[in-house]
């Protein structure tokens, strides 16, 4: 296959966020005494902040008007916002920055396709916006992964074609979106949850264009 194209998920797959998240829907979970476990935060991965409140709410039995969930969805926001505003530079995943570079350097465009809303914010921590070549975030789509929105968007913005792209994701959510959306994916994690990418590595430390292209045959 020609590619011409990377689109990456953010967290996961260029940094751990996901622990801050679950600190502040536990820390917004305690507020309501609804208990929330881990396995439970699994579930909230790659799923937009309206649609994660949604869950919540549903686990807990807990009925509320819309003026209350955005006071809510606006409370989680902060304390995790809180959180991400002293994370270092050095918290980007291993072998990430050097991955993006050499495909910058190889002519292969590069875009971030996130559900977060706070991604512009996270990679201007790691010191890593300028290795983007757009950025499509949870202000620019209407729709949840595993809607194809999200990544549709990126290879516009980009200039390509989804089979010409190869999409990054560590969420089945974000893997069945990518194949929604004809695109190439390669999940980051476990194969038997990801077992729907076309190819799963355990992260992207050691990734390079060869190997991208290797494993996708």
């Amino acid at each position: 296959m020609v590619i011409k194209a990377c689109l990456f998920d953010l967290d996961g797959v260029i940094v751990d966020t996901a622990k801050y998240h679950f600190m502040a829907w536990h820390r917004l979970a305690d507020k309501m005494a609804i208990p929330f476990t881990e396995a439970q935060n699994e579930q909230l991965k790659g799923v937009s902040r309206v649609d994660s409140l949604e869950k919540l709410l549903s686990w807990g039995g807990i009925v509320l008007d819309n003026l209350k969930k955005m006071e809510l969805l606006e409370l989680k926001n902060q304390w995790y916002l809180n959180y991400v505003e002293n994370m270092p530079a050095d918290e980007i995943l291993p072998g990430v920055k050097e991955f993006l570079t050499e495909l910058r350097d190889n002519d292969i465009r590069v875009g971030l396709g996130s559900s977060s809303k706070n991604a512009p914010l996270i990679l201007d921590k790691l010191g890593i916006t300028s290795l983007f070549d757009t950025v499509v975030d949870g202000n620019r789509v209407h729709f949840s992964k595993p809607h194809p929105e999200v990544f549709l968007r990126g290879a516009r913005d980009l200039g390509v074609k989804p089979e010409e792209t190869v999409v990054f994701e560590d969420a089945l959510s974000g893997v069945e979106a990518a194949l929604a959306g004809n695109f190439r994916c390669i999940g980051i994690g476990e194969p038997n949850v990801l077992n729907k990418a076309h190819a799963v590595i355990p992260a992207l430390d050691g990734m390079s264009v060869a190997r991208m292209k290797e494993l996708l045959g």
